[in-house]
């Protein structure tokens, strides 16, 4: 995102998106670089993640000549690793203009709030909220210099509305919605713009933790659902991403069209 003029304007953009080897992951990073609109900039990306080959398999599927993305191991949940991506990042093409933060976890929702370990409660908190925070904080650093930028923050539909035995997955996506608005109040003095996009469905390996006999339901049934082409998940971020800075999409929510339990009682 850029309001210089053409004459200045530089000859690409720069996207930093976590949990970037698969899923919406990988559905923005096929989106930002393979679909360029006609007189637009295009992007070069940084795909962010703890599995090496993964990364690369998705940066060769949609990059093949490697000219225009850059593969970065890292744990968000780490606030040194952290400083460390950014700072290749910005060695390499020295801007980032968006940060997806999109890594996240669940936790297993077979086991009953009572029941769940600390640790697990700690695991999902980390990636989820504190990989979100760090990873923003230093976006903030970095697009504070260049005179703006833009964060979209992966949220889910459970920041809304949860499902059953979901506690640390729906209290971490919960706070990020609250981070959202934070860092879109805080980033104004700076032209920094901060979204969210809340994703029900989309069809990801992340989903198939609901259960392969059907989503368990608020009235302890369980139920298949429908889902959605991860791919449109992907649309919706480059619509965002490419926003003129001065637009922001606060946040939106993309699902299933007859997802139940979301509009009226089934």
């Amino acid at each position: 995102m850029s309001d210089q003029s053409p004459s200045t304007q530089p000859q690409f953009r720069v996207a930093l998106i976590t949990g970037a080897g698969s899923g919406v992951g990988a559905a923005a990073v096929e989106a930002l670089i393979t679909s360029p609109s006609a007189g637009s900039i295009p992007w070069h990306v940084a795909l962010v993640g703890r599995r090496e080959q993964q990364l690369r398999d998705t940066a060769t599927l949609f990059d093949p000549s490697g000219a225009r993305t850059l593969c970065v191991v890292g744990d968000v949940s780490d606030p040194d690793a952290v400083a460390a991506v950014f700072a290749q990042v910005v060695a390499k093409w020295g801007r980032v203009d968006v940060l997806f933060n999109n890594a996240g976890v669940t936790n297993d929702m077979g086991v009953l709030f009572e029941d769940i370990a600390a640790a697990d409660w700690k695991r999902v908190i980390d990636i989820n909220l504190t990989g979100s925070f760090l990873c923003a904080q230093e976006a903030f650093k970095v697009m504070k210099r260049q005179g703006g930028g833009r964060i979209i923050n992966n949220g889910s539909v459970s920041a809304i509305v949860p499902r059953p035995n979901s506690a640390p997955y729906t209290a971490s996506k919960h706070a990020i919605s609250g981070l959202t608005k934070s860092l879109a109040l805080d980033g104004r003095k700076y032209n920094i713009a901060c979204s969210q996009l809340d994703i029900g469905n989309a069809a990801s390996a992340l989903l198939t933790t609901i259960g392969s006999t059907g989503a368990l339901q608020a009235d302890g049934s369980r139920r298949p659902e429908p889902t959605f082409d991860v791919k449109e998940t992907g649309r919706a971020i480059r619509y965002m991403a490419e926003l003129p800075p001065e637009v922001n999409v606060l946040g939106m929510q993309i699902m299933a069209t007859k997802m139940p339990s979301w509009v009226g009682r089934g």
